[in-house]
């Protein structure tokens, strides 16, 4: 008898690769989604129409199907696993690294921000910011990922399945409902000469590839015993400043923009690119994972880079995309507020001493026992 598969989402940019990696390996695969976003990829598929959002409604979609996999990479995580509980052998679930202390509000922590390349284990079971203590939204948001993470893990000790939980980063390909790289091409498809980063888009932000985040996924099936109630963190192995990724974007797009560095407050368009409101780094390492399941990265992420460039070139993102950016391509505005910072900084370096450096703190004499030109 085939083996069966249920892949919750699955019509984003990983989906069709964690489909394709389930028929290599002899699965046959259903998908269960809203039903608002359809794939041609995915038209021979049984598709199940329910809001993974709500417990009930996939409970009652699903029926008295059984899994021997579920890979859930849409909804509420809990409510999904809830719903799929005794149901199927194991769940492959998908949480977020937004759950790190210091992700969304760096000041929260001390030292500042994150820890950089931070490992699975440095997440705490509570997270300030739960029911009746949230402090901000992004608290609330930490929390409810880590209480839905927690829960799965609660549902594979008490043997409804076996579970493996993995963390996507910020994740870029085709058919990305929020295609940042999108503001780079376009500037170059119109012709625009330079593009606005805050602090010179020297932060880094974890990234993966939609194809590398679904063989993620996918190690977990070849390495059942080791993935067992583990939680790993998702990332390509290269990661790149943002001013590196715009680059690398342009260059890939046929052009060249010379970066304009800006302080976070004041750049305006040129935070759009950042998926948090500042510019500290939100470094994750994926060590485990390469590790404990042997996982092997399928695309290098300027290979990834590249064929996510030419897919926008062809398939530009619809209006209804587009619209959901921050990112109004106003360069009019762009132009404007370039040149009032420069020359409110030539106003304030004309206010300043010129800078000095120290000297060496090493004498560097011309002969033996001699003293230098500074008398050291």
């Amino acid at each position: 008898m085939t083996a069966r598969a249920l892949v919750v989402g699955g019509t984003g940019p990983t989906g069709p690769h964690v489909v394709d990696g389930l028929r290599r390996r002899g699965f046959e695969v259903t998908i269960l989604h809203r039903g608002t976003h359809e794939v041609p990829e995915l038209a021979d598929l049984e598709h199940l129409h329910a809001d993974p959002h709500f417990e009930e409604n996939v409970r009652d979609v699903v029926g008295d199907r059984t899994f021997e996999v579920v890979v859930a990479t849409y909804g509420r995580l809990r409510h999904v696993a809830a719903a799929l509980a005794g149901r199927c052998e194991r769940f492959v679930g998908v949480s977020g690294v937004p759950l790190y202390p210091g992700y969304h509000e760096p000041g929260s922590v001390r030292p500042y921000g994150m820890a950089v390349a931070a490992a699975e284990d440095s997440v705490p079971d509570t997270i300030p910011g739960g029911p009746g203590g949230a402090t901000s939204d992004a608290a609330r948001f930490a929390g409810s990922i880590r209480r839905a993470e927690l829960a799965v893990l609660d549902l594979h000790a008490g043997g409804a399945f076996a579970a493996t939980l993995f963390r996507y980063p910020s994740i870029y390909g085709p058919r990305q409902l929020y295609p940042r790289d999108w503001s780079v091409v376009r500037r170059v498809l119109d012709g625009r000469r330079r593009i606005i980063l805050a602090d010179g888009g020297l932060t880094l932000v974890t990234r993966c590839a939609a194809q590398n985040a679904a063989a993620f996924l996918l190690a977990a099936l070849d390495a059942p015993e080791a993935a067992a109630g583990e939680v790993f963190n998702v990332a390509d192995r290269d990661q790149y400043s943002l001013r590196q990724w715009v680059e690398l974007t342009a260059g890939f797009a046929g052009g060249e923009l010379e970066v304009v560095a800006l302080p976070f407050d004041l750049a305006g368009p040129g935070r759009e690119l950042f998926p948090v409101p500042h510019t500290a780094h939100g470094l994750v390492t994926a060590e485990k994972a390469r590790t404990l399941l042997g996982y092997v990265e399928p695309v290098t992420a300027a290979q990834a880079l590249r064929s996510t460039v030419e897919w926008y070139l062809e398939h530009p993102p619809s209006p209804s995309t587009t619209e959901r950016m921050i990112d109004s391509f106003d360069y009019a505005a762009e132009d404007r507020a370039v040149v009032a910072y420069h020359d409110a900084t030539a106003t304030l370096l004309r206010s300043q001493a010129a800078a000095s450096s120290a000297d060496h703190p090493y004498a560097h004499p011309t002969a033996p026992g001699a003293v230098d030109e500074k008398g050291r």
